[in-house]
Order: C-alpha cells, then structure tokens, then sequence
C-alpha cells in the first residue's frame, strides 16, 4: 500500500505527475499552501524547474515533508502573488523594494525584476531610494529644484543650498541612547553605572556625515541620498560626551531635551535596583 505524500494535501495527476495538487512551501521558516500549477506558471523560473522535475526525492524538505527553500519568507508571498497572475502590486510606500527585486533575481523571473528597477517602476519616480522610510518627504528632484529656488532667494555672500559664509548648513540633529544602571543600598551605585547600550542619530544625513564622518554606522539605512532625514543611524561609540564634543565643534547647540524611565528591582532579597531610561538631545546649528 502508498503511503500518502506528507507534503501535499492532495495525490498527484493521473498524468504522472509526481507532484500533487496543493503543494506545502516551507520558505525560510514562514509555511505556504498553493497549487502545482500556480508554482509552474512562468516557464524557466525557479519553481518552475524545480516542480517540473520527476525526482522529487531530490528537492529538500523540512521535518514535516515540506518542500523547503531557503529564502526570504516573508517576501516570498509577493513573489507568490506574481506567480499567480503575473502583475505587481505592493504596498504603498513599499520599503523593501531593492530586497524583493533580488529575490526576484534569485527566482529567475526577468519581468518582476523589470517591474521592480527604479528607472521602469510605475510606482516610484525616478531614482526613487528603496530603503525609502520616510515617504512624506520629496523626491530628489524635488529637493533639487527647492534647492535652486533657495540658492537664488538666499543672501549675498550665502553658499548655495542654505549653507552660511562659512559653508556650514543649518538644521537639527537628535541625539537618542538608551541607558541603565544599578543603585543599591544607601544610593551607592555600582561600577556598571550609566551602561550606554547604542547612541542613535536622526536628521538630515548630509549633516549626520559631517559632523560624525567615520564614527557614524550606516549599516541600518545604506546609500541613503545627503538631503534625506534618517532616524536608524547610530554611532560606533558609546560616550555621550564624545558625541557632543563632536556637535559643539561643528558650531551646534543643544536646544531641547526629554527622557523617561523605568524601575526594575533586581534582586528580590536585596534592595537593588535597575534603572533603565530612554533620553532625546535636540541640537541646532543656524
């Protein structure tokens, strides 16, 4: 007697077929339930050579009998929703757009890679950044001409772009860090006092690159344009004083300031405690 494919919920056609109806996709982690046909709808893909082939022994598998691939789960389901009927949509402000482009890449379908290319997008301008996380702002054109506009209205003796005599922009720069420390009986505090996990920096990245240079961490937001905001910047130290050295000798200001707090005992025999705090320093330089 055959025993029952564990990774379909259906047996195979009767034009031997080994692959069943509804198919099970285990894609890094996040489970899937669609059809064969849906899986071989675009010729020479990915899916379509592997649920075409007749040894299906060969295909990888996870511990309860799904087919297995090893790829982004969760940009999968738009990869999936091509398959279907071969058109894109995503989203509004979509941010994942160059992710799901080399997905696509991977999967080998050329016209959802066509549909994803900034310069053929319908849905972006132009050079429209994929990282994009902030979408009320305006596009680099935009920018661009806000730029001419200001450079003509700007006094004499005023570099273009805002910036003073002395080639300096005006704006704001936030410095976030989340802290903690451990106060213990009489108010004595220990030698982990005020541990800085991460300093974050938000605002306009052009001045976050020139008043960090090398000591800003870029990792989380990459090639974003100089006249975009960010907030996912952080520093590659962790003193505070260092990063307002840095903001003084770059002609900024402190102007505003707010934190909060918790309480967490540490011990429930002892009268220890664990202080953890969220602190924001709004600095300006005109």
């Amino acid at each position: 007697m055959a025993l029952a494919d564990p990774a379909g919920c259906a047996k195979g056609n009767e034009d031997n077929n080994p692959f069943p109806d509804i198919i099970e996709l285990n894609v890094g982690g996040q489970v899937y339930i669609t059809r064969h046909p849906t899986l071989v709808s675009v010729p020479g893909s990915l899916l379509w050579e592997m649920f075409t082939q007749k040894n299906v022994r060969s295909l990888a598998r996870d511990s309860k009998g799904r087919f297995f691939v090893d790829r982004d789960g969760f940009l999968f389901r738009y990869i999936l929703d091509y398959m279907r009927d071969q058109q894109l949509v995503l989203p509004e402000h979509f941010p994942e757009r160059g992710r799901l482009q080399r997905e696509a890449e991977y999967f080998k379908l050329p016209e959802l890679v066509k549909l994803l290319a900034p310069k053929l997008s319908e849905q972006n301008s132009l050079g429209d950044d994929p990282c994009q996380s902030d979408p009320e702002e305006l596009s680099p054109g935009a920018d661009a001409a806000r730029g001419l506009a200001s450079a003509a209205a700007a006094p004499p003796g005023t570099a273009p772009g805002g910036a003073g005599p002395e080639g300096r922009r005006a704006g704001f720069i936030t410095i976030g860090y989340r802290g903690s420390y451990t106060l213990g009986r009489d108010s004595q505090t220990d030698a982990k006092f005020r541990r800085v996990a991460r300093i974050m920096v938000c605002g306009k990245t052009s001045l976050a690159k020139e008043v960090f240079g090398d000591t800003l961490n870029e990792s989380r937001d990459p090639d974003r344009p100089p006249e975009r905001y960010t907030s996912r910047y952080y520093l590659k130290f962790t003193f505070l004083e260092q990063a307002f050295d840095k903001l003084a000798d770059a002609g900024f200001h402190m102007v505003a300031c707010n934190s909060t707090g918790t309480c967490a005992f540490a011990h429930e025999q002892t009268d220890d405690r664990i202080w953890t705090s969220y602190t924001e320093y709004v600095f300006y330089r005109e």
